[in-house]
């Protein structure tokens, strides 16, 4: 198996999300970056396939300098190579980043290196377009599944299974394929000293983007209203004790 993994780099999420002052984008001055969570499942994944069927997995980014280092995450949790297309992130639209992937998975086949799968997050956890997934898979001619929880590989076709509006979906795809990978059927691991190191070691294929970049075509982004919530106290103390079993007998908990 040759599989091809892209991932993006993120904004860390765990505090307050907010947005610039025009409205395009996160305001990342004071947080960290991550690789986007869905494509973690996507890692992991590719990583497995390699471990069961043999071949090597790959991993690829678009993305500024800095984003080397989400790459090297994905290098040391056992991905074997990396490639980073060197560009600013805000330039590109999802049209642009998937025609620069189809671009890569095509150079490379051209050089002897032939993808059976490419594997994407199911969507960002930045913009969340839910495109370039499958429009990579368009450009590239190839059929594609999204939101897939798990899958596997045998006989030349893979079988990628999800969640649809009537209960599990169950896919069958002939190789080559595209899927988007959503998290919660696929556990990261978490990368070992060992892997840390050679992750650092390793050396990463830098290109440059094919063609200008259209842009995303983004009118804003928009925050959804905060839920309001609400608190009651019981009480304090042994005499609270009373009123937290009436509360455990009206959800079911106890009898």
């Amino acid at each position: 198996m040759e599989v091809l993994v892209c991932i993006k780099r993120v904004p860390g999420s765990s505090g307050t999300v907010t947005l610039t002052p025009d409205g395009l984008g996160v305001d990342t001055r004071h947080v960290g970056y991550v690789v986007s969570p869905h494509e973690e499942c996507a890692v992991e994944a590719a990583v497995q396939l390699v471990e069961t069927h043999g071949g090597s997995a790959t991993v690829l980014t678009l993305g500024p300098d800095d984003a080397v280092e989400q790459l090297r995450e994905a290098l040391a949790v056992g991905v074997g190579s990396g490639v980073h297309v060197v560009g600013d992130c805000d330039r590109f639209g999802p049209a642009d980043v998937a025609a620069e992937i189809a671009q890569v998975v095509r150079t490379h086949a051209a050089q002897g290196k032939s993808y059976d799968l490419v594997l994407f997050g199911n969507d960002s956890a930045d913009a969340g377009n839910f495109q370039v997934g499958i429009r990579a898979a368009y450009l590239l001619g190839r059929p594609v599944v999204t939101g897939v929880r798990s899958f596997e590989v045998a006989d030349g076709v893979v079988l990628a299974r999800g969640d649809g509006p009537e209960g599990a979906e169950l896919f069958e795809l002939p190789l080559p394929a595209v899927l988007t990978v959503k998290e919660g059927g696929i556990t990261p691991r978490y990368p070992s000293i060992p892997g840390r190191l050679k992750a650092r070691r390793a050396l990463i294929e830098r290109l440059e983007p094919a063609a200008e970049p259209s842009g995303s075509g983004r009118i804003r982004l928009t925050l959804p209203p905060e839920q309001a919530s609400t608190v009651e106290i019981l009480g304090t103390g042994p005499e609270a004790a009373a009123a937290v079993v009436d509360v455990l007998q009206k959800i079911g908990v106890t009898k």
